[in-house]
C-alpha cells in the first residue's frame, strides 16, 4: 500500500518549500491507516505556515525501508523518513544530526533511553518517533481451566504449559521464531536468561555462556516436550501467533500493547506480567523504537526543525499514540499518560520503558545481523539441533559484519 498525501499550502513565492517524508503505516485497516493521521496534522501545520507545503508518502511496514533505500540510491532523498533503521544512513553522512532539526527542550524531552539507542558514536541520529515493550500474555479463561496461575519463573512456565498441553491447548506457550520478527521473541528470552545480544560495549555476545543456556532450555523443556505447539518455532511468525492468541488457541506468548485490543475485540480474556526469568521475573524488558530521520540533501534544515518540532509537541505525540497502542517517546507524553484513566490499559507496558532494552539499532552491522538471527535461530531449537552451535555461527557472522562496518 502507497499513499501520497500532498500538502496544501500556499505556493508559488520564491521562499515557498515543499517538504517530502516518507513514512510508515500503524494502522490495521483503512480507518486507522497513518494516512489519516498525517493528513490531520499536515493540514494543522500548513494553516499556520503559508510558504511550506508537506507531502507525506504512507508504506507499509513491509516495504517502506526498502522504498525509502530506493529513493536514497537513486539520488532523491527525501526530507524526512520515518523507518525502522538509521545506522546506515549515519555512517555515510547523510542525515542531519537530532540537535540540527530540533529545539533544545524537545530534543531534550525524549524518554533517555530511546534517545541513547538514537545515537552513532555518541551523536544523536536517529530521533525515536514510536515506542513498545513486551509482557507475557496469558488466556485467563485456559489457566483457569488448567488450574494454574501466572508464571514468575522459567520452571513455572514449562509447567503452567505441560498443564494447558494435558488439557488439549493448541500452542501451551507459542514460540514465534519465523523470519517475520524472530529477534525480537529471541532478545526477549536472551535478557530473561541473564544474556542479551551485546553484553559487552564493543562486539556481539550471541554464544555467551548465559545465551547457550537459554536455548538449551528452550529446546529441551518447552520445544522438545511439545509445549510450543503444532507449528515449529522456526516457522511461526509474529502475526500468526497473535492471530491464533486472539482465536483462543494460547495459552502463553510474548506480545506488544496492540495485542490487548486484538484480543479483546475476540472476547479473550488476558492478564499481562512482567517475562518471567530463571529465578523471578525478568529485570529488564525488551523494548523497541521506530525512527525519524532527516535527509541533508535538500538543504531544508530550517523548515524540517519547524515541522518536527510541531511533530513532536506532546498534543500530536499523545494523539498518535493513543491511536495506534504504542507508548509515547517523550517523558511530557508518558507522564500524562501515566496519570490518564483512559490509557490504564497501557500502564503496564509503560512501566517496563525505563528498563528496558533496545536492539542495538546503533550499530551499522545490526541490519544484517537481524536478518541471520531472523533466518536461522529457529535451527537452535529444533530437535536433534545444536544451540551451541547455530549461536556459535551467528556470533562468527556478526563478528564478521561488525569488522566489516566498522572498517
Amino acid at each position: 500500500m502507497t499513499a501520497v498525501l500532498a500538502g496544501c499550502g500556499v505556493t508559488g513565492g520564491s521562499d515557498d518549500v515543499t517538504l517530502r517524508l516518507v513514512a510508515a503505516d500503524y494502522g490495521d485497516s483503512d480507518a486507522n491507516s497513518s494516512e489519516k493521521y498525517w493528513a490531520e496534522l499536515v493540514e494543522a501545520y500548513e494553516k499556520d505556515h503559508p510558504g511550506v507545503t508537506v507531502e507525506v508518502t504512507v508504506h507499509s511496514w513491509n516495504d517502506v525501508d526498502r522504498e525509502v533505500k530506493k529513493l536514497v540510491d537513486a539520488g532523491r532523498a527525501p526530507d524526512m523518513a520515518q523507518i525502522g533503521a538509521y545506522a546506515d544512513y549515519a555512517a555515510e553522512d547523510l542525515l542531519y544530526k537530532a540537535g540540527d532539526v530540533l529545539s533544545i527542550p524537545v530534543q531534550a524531552d525524549f524518554v533517555p533511553q530511546l534517545a541513547d539507542a538514537g545515537e552513532v558514536r555518541g551523536v544523536q541520529y536517529g530521533m525515536p518517533f514510536a515506542s513498545s515493550t513486551r509482557l507475557l500474555f496469558y488466556n485467563k479463561t485456559l489457566f483457569a481451566k488448567a488450574g494454574v496461575t501466572a508464571p514468575t519463573t522459567w520452571k513455572e512456565l514449562a509447567k503452567d504449559a505441560e498443564a494447558l498441553k494435558a488439557d488439549g491447548v493448541k500452542y501451551p506457550y507459542a514460540l514465534p521464531l519465523g523470519p517475520e520478527e524472530a529477534q525480537a521473541e529471541t532478545m526477549q528470552w536472551l535478557l530473561s536468561g541473564g544474556g542479551g545480544y551485546t553484553e559487552t560495549a564493543t562486539g556481539y555476545s550471541l554464544d555467551s555462556t548465559a545465551n547457550v543456556d537459554t536455548f538449551t532450555w528452550l529446546a529441551d523443556e518447552l520445544v522438545g516436550k511439545g509445549l510450543t505447539g503444532p507449528v515449529a518455532p522456526g516457522r511461526l511468525n509474529r502475526a500468526d501467533a497473535f492471530a491464533a492468541f486472539a482465536a483462543g488457541q494460547v495459552g502463553m506468548l510474548n506480545g506488544h500493547p496492540s495485542l490487548m485490543k486484538t484480543a479483546a475485540q475476540k472476547g479473550v480474556k488476558f492478564g499481562m506480567v512482567p517475562m518471567p526469568g530463571v529465578d523471578g521475573p525478568t529485570k529488564v524488558s525488551m523494548g523497541v523504537a521506530d525512527w525519524m530521520t532527516a535527509f541533508k540533501q535538500n538543504g531544508h534544515a530550517e523548515q524540517i526543525k519547524d515541522f518536527l518540532n510541531f511533530v513532536y509537541s506532546e498534543k500530536n505525540v499523545l494523539d498518535f499514540s493513543r491511536e495506534y497502542d504504542l507508548l509515547p517517546v517523550t517523558n511530557s507524553a508518558s507522564q500524562t499518560m501515566t496519570a490518564a484513566p483512559q490509557d490504564a490499559d497501557l500502564k503496564p507496558f509503560l512501566d517496563q520503558l525505563p528498563v528496558s532494552e533496545l536492539y542495538p539499532v546503533g550499530r551499522t552491522s545490526w541490519a544484517a545481523v537481524s536478518a541471520e538471527v531472523k533466518k536461522r535461530i529457529g535451527q537452535a531449537v529444533q530437535p536433534g539441533g545444536s544451540p551451541a552451535g547455530i549461536l556459535g555461527q551467528l556470533q562468527t557472522t556478526a563478528t564478521t559484519v561488525e569488522s566489516g562496518s566498522a572498517g
